[in-house]
């Protein structure tokens, strides 16, 4: 017999509502069966829709499987802020400053500052140079000339992404990507922002994927940061920019602390009351 469940859709990475990345987020969802979640995944045809359930584990405080229209993802990041933001306007204590959440990546830190949501970015599963038929492939989907690819690296954290530095955040605004070419690669574009560029950013991102480009997206931008902070490109703080080409405001905070990066945003709910699943 259908059970009502409490629902949340919020907007991740934009102060702006309606100018960042939907989400929608089923909340005490245990009863429900991997059919049942991915069918909803399905029907509400967001980039991903999450499901909040008891956690697994003593360290974390809730558990969330993660699901995009077509599959199950191990994690992903607008859908880690989201969820969380979801679980602290049900759960959360006054004055909490950090959550952990449970994935089929493992346990991820959130931490609450100011209002504001950020993770730490998990463990590239796959990192490195990318080998040339594949940024040749990149190149061709996208009609770029091999003088204003500057570099391109693995940046892989559980989706797939394969990133590719642009020299200048216009080469990265004018692609108008050819997906039969791109085929199943999922690829992230970053450049840096010239003083010239009026953006209030460091960084210019875009995200390629199935056919779509995603609006603002928590998991490239993470694996973007480990590579760029890494190989000294990017300073240990910046803010990146994403979703313009889509008319969206997109702002992904990016602060090295220690050991961790941490990808951060705000968070608005925008729609709440129950589904009947």
């Amino acid at each position: 017999m259908p059970i009502q469940h409490a629902f949340q859709q919020v907007d991740v990475f934009s102060a702006h509502p309606l100018k960042g990345n939907p989400l929608a987020v089923v909340c005490d969802a245990d009863d429900l069966s991997d059919e049942q979640m991915a069918t909803f995944a399905n029907w509400t045809n967001l980039s991903e829709t999450t499901f909040l359930l008891k956690p697994t584990s003593p360290q974390a405080d809730y558990r969330v499987r993660i699901f995009t229209p077509t599959g199950e993802l191990p994690f992903a990041g607008h859908p880690t802020l989201g969820t969380c933001h979801v679980w602290l306007s049900r759960h959360g204590k006054p004055g909490q400053s950090e959550v952990v959440q449970e994935c089929a990546a493992g346990l991820i830190k959130v931490r609450v500052s100011d209002g504001k949501l950020a993770f730490a970015a998990p463990p590239l599963r796959k990192s490195g140079p990318v080998d040339a038929k594949a940024v040749a492939q990149v190149a061709a989907a996208f009609d770029l000339s091999p003088s204003v690819i500057v570099d391109a690296n693995w940046t892989d954290n559980g989706p797939g992404w394969l990133s590719v530095l642009l020299k200048t955040r216009a080469d990265v605004l004018n692609i108008r990507p050819d997906y039969a070419v791109l085929k199943d690669l999922k690829v992230g574009v970053v450049a840096p922002c010239g003083s010239d560029d009026d953006v209030d950013a460091d960084f210019e991102v875009r995200a390629f994927f199935e056919s779509v480009e995603d609006p603002v997206t928590g998991s490239l931008n993470a694996g973007i940061a480990q590579w760029l902070i890494g190989a000294g490109i990017a300073p240990a703080s910046y803010v990146a920019s994403q979703g313009t080409v889509l008319g969206r405001a997109g702002r992904v905070s990016v602060d090295k602390i220690g050991d961790d990066i941490w990808i951060g945003g705000a968070v608005t709910t925008l729609i709440e009351g129950t589904v009947t699943l």
